[in-house]
């Protein structure tokens, strides 16, 4: 209740005109079903911050509202300027994207030597992640001290799948972007960011740093947190901390606010960054697994939406904060928060669907989303079942539903996140993922049998999922 109370404190605060009433709705909505204290937020279009406004409480302790010079944390929104960075790289001959890692970098093992600069850069490497050598809580580099310590031990540890088979989303592939991107500039990555991105793009107020550091006029993150002294009670709002090694910083170490990030893309979008256009566009492409099939990722950017009409190229941070640009309507969005789970990639398109309303039923999930608010979650396979027979062009991914019911189930609302893991197993059947996330959600809420089930279909499906055949043993063993 307190946050509600505060939010109510403080008015809007507007910093430029072109205001759009959908997006405060959609915004005060938001804010208030997600209990997010504060926001900021900028639109870009036809190369211009059409509008940049901020709302509620960047600082609980001290009941200091957001405003447009605000600076929050990026986390891996980060991974979008390294993008940028090696594609500099690729324009100056410095870097070929099909490049084996082992030109560029010492003393690997056997197995990462083959790896590419590509591979890297859109998680299909199969490298051991470099998160479970710190920290789990906070980041922090523990017993082991130094980088050094760090790399010696990363190397030891086997890769997690054969490269250019799986995606895995990993910090390890950028950390070592960082080391290439050192090794060929001859200074430190962020010296490289800020030469050539931050003054290119007049970003006055963007910085690397954690929860150790100074930073002026910086919002602290908090988060939900049911769980005190090991046990489980009302979710209440605490502080984060959290800590990116500097080593590690290429992935997650970013902070910004909403009008740098937008000054940014203004740069980036009108060759600022980058010398050729045709870097831009392969940059915002997907790579391709050893099949041939693409990735899920571009160069840099984890959101893409590859669509007829209305294509959407973004990144999101944390769960917390979000950038999506929209090609073909010369349109972007930056959403950022100080709440961690507070999940604005959910919502953003629908605020693009402000200024163009064909977006969001352009975007499967956004459409549903909308329609299930409406409707009731129960729904969702009916109303799919429907919606396809006209429109055969609504086609939501399976990723996408997974990765939202699993944003739902983090925010404790099984029984919606369920009927998304339903509504996934009925569109992916031939899914394993998909049944082992239904298994888990069903495991969460209590239901054995039913989770039983849902892994031992997973498992005839793909008879190396090895994580389910773990979890129907400790199950079983109960």
């Amino acid at each position: 209740m307190r946050i509600y109370f505060l939010l109510l404190l403080f008015s809007l605060q507007f910093v430029a005109q072109q205001t759009n009433p959908g997006v405060d709705e959609i915004i005060n909505r938001e804010m208030k079903e997600r209990k997010i204290p504060g926001l900021q937020l900028a639109i870009v279009q036809k190369g211009k911050i059409i509008l940049s406004k901020s709302y509620g409480i960047a600082n609980l302790q001290y009941n200091i509202p957001v405003s447009n010079t605000t600076i929050f944390p990026i986390n891996s929104n980060t991974k979008v300027f390294t993008g940028v960075a090696v594609m500099q790289l690729v324009e100056q001959n410095k870097i070929k994207l099909d490049d084996p890692i082992n030109k560029y970098l010492n003393d690997l093992p056997a197995e990462w030597q083959k790896i590419t600069v590509d591979q890297l850069l859109t998680h299909i490497s199969g490298l051991p992640e470099i998160l479970k050598l710190l920290d789990p809580m906070t980041g922090n580099i523990g017993t082991l001290k130094t980088e050094a310590v760090i790399w010696e031990k990363l190397k030891t540890l086997p890769l997690e799948f054969k490269t250019g088979e799986q995606f895995s989303y990993n910090q390890t592939n950028y950390y070592l972007l960082g080391k290439i991107i050192e090794k060929l500039t001859n200074e430190p990555f962020a010296a490289d960011f800020e030469r050539n991105q931050f003054r290119t793009a007049h970003l006055k107020n963007t910085v690397f740093g954690d929860s150790r550091d100074i930073i002026p006029n910086y919002a602290p993150s908090y988060r939900y947190n049911s769980f005190f002294d090991g046990k489980k009670g009302e979710a209440k709002l605490t502080n984060t901390y959290t800590e990116f090694p500097d080593f590690t910083r290429t992935g997650a170490g970013l902070n910004s606010t909403a009008e740098d990030i937008g000054n940014w893309l203004i740069a980036l979008q009108s060759g600022k960054l980058f010398q050729k256009s045709s870097t831009l566009v392969m940059m915002w492409s997907p790579s391709t697994f050893n099949n041939g099939s693409p990735t899920s990722w571009a160069r840099g950017w984890g959101i893409t939406k590859f669509r007829k009409n209305h294509k959407a190229i973004g990144m999101s941070g944390g769960n917390r904060s979000v950038i999506m640009f929209y090609p073909d309507d010369d349109l972007a969005i930056i959403v950022l928060t100080n709440l961690a789970g507070s999940s604005p990639e959910d919502f953003i398109e629908e605020i693009a669907g402000c200024y163009n309303q064909d977006i969001v039923k352009a975007d499967p999930l956004t459409y549903l989303r909308k329609n299930l608010r409406e409707k009731g979650f129960d729904k969702a396979v009916e109303f799919v079942k429907k919606e396809q027979k006209t429109n055969p062009e609504f086609n939501p991914k399976e990723d996408e539903l997974n990765n939202w019911a699993y944003r739902m189930m983090s925010n404790n609302q099984q029984k919606e996140a369920l009927e998304i893991f339903k509504l996934n197993v009925y569109l992916f059947p031939k899914s394993w993922n998909a049944y082992d996330s239904y298994g888990e959600i069903f495991l969460k809420m209590g239901e054995k049998n039913k989770a039983i089930e849902m892994y031992k279909k997973s498992i005839d499906l793909n008879p190396n999922n090895e994580n389910g055949k773990k979890i129907l043993t400790e199950i079983n063993s109960k």
